[in-house]
């Protein structure tokens, strides 16, 4: 038995990025610049005010001056963790409009699959596997008949 196979095209041109995948890239691509710019900036305030306050003007350092630049730290600090809670709000949402768009659909369809198999199993075996082996219980009690009245022989 001869088959012939044929060849599929094999494709070697680089996947191609749809337009809404590539705008999405793009957006998350200048939310990251931006965020870096946010940092560097944030650090350069910091920076300037510790120069600032540390400055020897005509007073000596004092412990106001140690305490407003705690304060300052403390200011800062709180802003980025205030910003890195509102981008783990941000990651939380999409990851539940992720789930409720994307996984749930799947999860629905596989259900609806494996009920369609759980009928199909049932019609199965009502219709085809018990009446195959009603047969063969049939045909083996005839067989033992044929058996007792001797009209076949035992093996």
């Amino acid at each position: 038995m001869d088959t012939e196979y044929q060849e599929l095209p094999v494709d070697s041109s680089p996947p191609t990025v749809t337009a809404p995948a590539a705008e999405t890239i793009k957006r998350q691509r200048q939310t990251i610049i931006i965020f870096i710019i946010a940092i560097f900036i944030a650090l350069a305030i910091l920076i300037a005010s510790l120069i600032f306050l540390f400055h020897p003007n005509t007073t000596p350092v004092t412990v106001a001056r140690i305490r407003d630049v705690f304060i300052i730290v403390m200011a800062v600090e709180s802003l980025f963790v205030s910003l890195a809670l509102v981008i783990l709000m941000i990651q939380l949402a999409r990851l539940i409009n992720l789930l409720q768009t994307e996984v749930k659909p799947i999860l629905n369809s596989t259900n609806e699959t494996i009920n369609n198999l759980r009928g199909t199993t049932v019609f199965l075996s009502t219709n085809l596997t018990e009446p195959v082996i009603k047969l063969n219980e049939y045909l083996a009690g005839f067989q033992k008949f044929t058996e007792l009245l001797g009209l076949k022989r035992k093996k």
